[in-house]
């Protein structure tokens, strides 16, 4: 991650002037706020939910992430006035980053589960969020789209990132005509988990927390940083790494914890340990 675990120890006390935060029990709720502004990302949302996911990353109480957005659009993209240099100065106080934040790679280090609420269109780059989260509960009104060929551009990060869980010809036929894919679309090919009403979304989320709380959140853990590292492990020493993780893992209080309860007929006390 990008910020220590000091940096972000401070979080309450910290302004936010584009994305609001709240960490509501096990929760981490991060909101994309600048409807005006059609929540596109210039580099201080950015950085303000970096540090909020290295926040979720580094927080014990912290079990899962749920992403938002306020206003018509979730979100249109990388905002290209601010890659030209002009972005509007804000109240920030988020602090520089220590390295340069690869949007695609946050969601893969915070090692919590990740949901996206989406309920309007989503442009660009905001593909990286929606694509790298774990859930992404949708509306109808969520159509998502890839219009960089427009604008002389590329969306090379989202295509890569697409290409994870998606067949090759759809992907590239998305990025090379820059056309809108619909909510039933992306539903249907696995990028959306959820479809469902308005006044279903809140109540989806909720029944999915529940469930992944019902579950150790440090074998969820660590089953998300094994999935993280496995890409950099050659494939004849991956049993060996997934065998020592297992070993790590069955030392955890939850562990421990999980085994007992089994063993005593009884529902398991988490603690995250």
């Amino acid at each position: 991650m990008q910020y220590t675990a000091e940096q972000v120890a401070t979080l309450a006390q910290q302004t936010f002037a584009q994305v609001k935060v709240a960490h509501e029990a096990r929760t981490l709720y991060i909101t994309l706020a600048r409807p005006q502004a059609k929540n596109a990302m210039s580099p201080t949302m950015i950085r303000e939910f970096a540090y909020a996911l290295a926040y979720a990353h580094h927080t014990p109480d912290v079990w899962a992430v749920v992403f938002r957005a306020e206003g018509n659009v979730w979100c249109a993209g990388m905002d290209l006035k601010a890659m030209k240099g002009q972005e509007e100065a804000t109240n920030s106080t988020i602090p520089l980053p220590t390295g340069e934040i690869v949007i695609g790679e946050l969601f893969r280090k915070v090692h919590k589960p990740v949901i996206a609420e989406v309920q309007a269109p989503v442009y660009a780059g905001g593909l990286l969020l929606v694509g790298s989260a774990h859930y992404v509960v949708a509306t109808q009104e969520a159509s998502l789209g890839l219009p960089e060929v427009k604008r002389g551009l590329y969306p090379f990060q989202v295509m890569s990132l697409l290409l994870q869980n998606l067949p090759a010809r759809k992907v590239m036929d998305w990025c090379l005509r820059g056309r809108v894919v619909t909510a039933q679309e992306a539903f249907e090919w696995g990028l959306i988990t959820h479809l469902v009403g308005k006044e279903e979304v809140e109540n989806t989320t909720n029944h999915l927390l529940n469930d992944l709380y019902e579950n150790s959140p440090s074998a969820i853990r660590m089953g998300l940083l094994a999935y993280d590292e496995m890409r950099h492990i050659a494939d004849n020493d991956r049993q060996t790494f997934l065998k020592h993780l297992f070993e790590q893992t069955a030392q955890t209080a939850d562990a421990q914890e999980g085994m007992q309860a089994f063993i005593d007929k009884r529902k398991p006390v988490w603690t995250g340990k």
